[in-house]
């Protein structure tokens, strides 16, 4: 009389004790339960909660379907296992597992840079103190800038108005002359203003003994800063120049030529 195999519900023979499919010993004591789709041959079935496991897996993004595609996918699992080969659908589950923990694990990061970042954030203050820093020092670079070409400007004047007064000497090379020639301010007079020395050079005669005709006046910081604050000069000419490197001497060597529009009306 031939049995079947209580593993997989293959045919056994009479006396015929291992299973030729599955290896399982028919005279073993513990009894597993075979579903009767398997004993009579019919066609496995893919599991509908390993299936409902990978289409919420494919909404990770959204939380809901996340959770949805882990609780089915262990479902589905658990039920394939106690199937005996009735239910198929193992690797649907797999995937769904794997989309449902990625899509959560997604959402907590996104959470967590949502509450690092929101307004009112530690890190968005101080990104926004970043921003607001960076663009406060550029303005007053700008603005110093500009101070530093109107001084310029203003010296150029005095300089005129002092050889007019005084035409049996011409122009002078010291700042504390021209006080009172352009209603130039003391403390401009002692060479400092605005984080910039200032000085008259160079001056010199047509002539021996005659009136000064030229001189040279430079404008540089006075501290080092770093690259791109600039020094700028000008002479008797009344031509105002710029040197990008800081450097008074460059300046005067291969100083930059601002324009009229530069000088009287600064952006």
């Amino acid at each position: 009389m031939s049995s079947f195999c209580l593993g997989c519900g293959n045919s056994l023979a009479e006396e015929e004790r291992f299973c030729g499919i599955c290896g399982r010993d028919s005279q073993a004591g513990a009894v597993r339960h075979v579903d009767p789709a398997v004993l009579f041959g019919l066609a496995p079935e893919t599991s509908g909660k390993a299936i409902l496991s990978v289409v919420s897996g494919a909404l990770f993004f959204i939380l809901p379907f996340a959770a949805a595609a882990i609780v089915f996918g262990h479902w589905s699992l658990s039920e394939i296992g106690k199937s005996a080969g009735r239910l198929t659908g193992r690797g649907f589950a797999i995937v769904g597992l794997v989309l449902g923990y990625l899509g959560v694990a997604l959402i907590v990061v996104l959470i967590i840079i949502g509450i690092a970042y929101r307004p009112g954030s530690r890190s968005a203050t101080a990104k926004r103190a970043k921003r607001t820093t960076g663009t406060t020092q550029k303005a007053v670079i700008m603005t110093n800038e500009n101070s530093v070409v109107a001084l310029v400007r203003s010296l150029n004047t005095a300089e005129i108005a002092y050889s007019q007064a005084h035409r049996d000497s011409g122009y002078t090379c010291s700042l504390s002359d021209l006080s009172g020639a352009w209603g130039i301010h003391d403390d401009l007079a002692s060479g400092r203003k605005n984080g910039y020395r200032y000085e008259l050079r160079g001056c010199a005669a047509a002539k021996a003994n005659g009136p000064m005709v030229k001189y040279q006046l430079v404008a540089y910081p006075e501290v080092a800063k770093k690259s791109g604050t600039p020094a700028f000069c000008s002479n008797e000419s009344d031509v105002i120049k710029l040197s990008r490197s800081g450097s008074a001497q460059e300046c005067l060597r291969t100083g930059i030529d601002l324009s009229d529009t530069e000088i009287n009306h600064p952006q």
